[in-house]
């Protein structure tokens, strides 16, 4: 397959594009600094432009999406706005520019703040729980395209800078995050929330 990866160069970005290229898939990466192309896919006409650029693709995996963790009472309504174009409008983008380049499936990055907040992560569960829920009812609107979501904990490899923020959830291996990317692409499901 033809794979679209965006967020290509980060810790979940490097490790999907091993393993899709590991499977023998043929990876575009993409990122604001690195990777093949250089695109910032908050920008829709960015997005779009990449889109033109790449041409037709069998399907899309993001690993891209940030937001601001800050107390809630300092939390500003530009933080909110950074949250939801950083991690929800861009990926919504990927997906509505995407639906005449994209032959199979989409793959999109949320998380487990989506379920399980923490303090200082009300942007995060914020924006997350609208991807999961922008996923569901896309499902039934794309098809026969696909498309799904990977939501996982924070990653094992990570623990030494992040695990602080989670205290008391339990940690996923990076492969397993990665295997739920797998699964998604190659599998068959559509609407599908996939927690590793």
């Amino acid at each position: 397959m033809r794979i679209l990866l965006v967020g290509a160069t980060g810790t979940l970005g490097t490790a999907v594009h091993q393993e899709l290229v590991a499977r023998k898939h043929d990876v575009v990466t993409v990122s604001r600094t690195g990777g093949d192309l250089q695109f910032d896919v908050t920008d829709p006409a960015a997005v779009a432009e990449l889109y033109q650029t790449v041409g037709q693709v069998d399907a899309v995996a993001s690993a891209a999406g940030h937001v601001p963790f800050k107390p809630l009472a300092e939390l500003t309504v530009e933080d909110y706005q950074a949250g939801v174009t950083g991690k929800v409008l861009s990926q919504v983008s990927l997906v509505k520019e995407g639906l005449a380049h994209v032959t199979e499936s989409f793959t999109l990055i949320t998380g487990v703040l989506a379920r399980e907040p923490i303090i200082t992560g009300a942007t995060a569960s914020l924006a997350n729980g609208a991807v999961e829920s922008f996923v569901r009812a896309a499902a039934i609107e794309i098809a026969p395209q696909r498309i799904n979501a990977v939501s996982p904990t924070v990653f094992t490899e990570s623990l030494d800078v992040y695990g602080d923020y989670f205290p008391g959830m339990k940690p996923v291996p990076l492969a397993d995050v990665v295997l739920a990317y797998v699964r998604s692409i190659e599998g068959r499901q559509t609407g599908q929330i996939y927690v590793p």
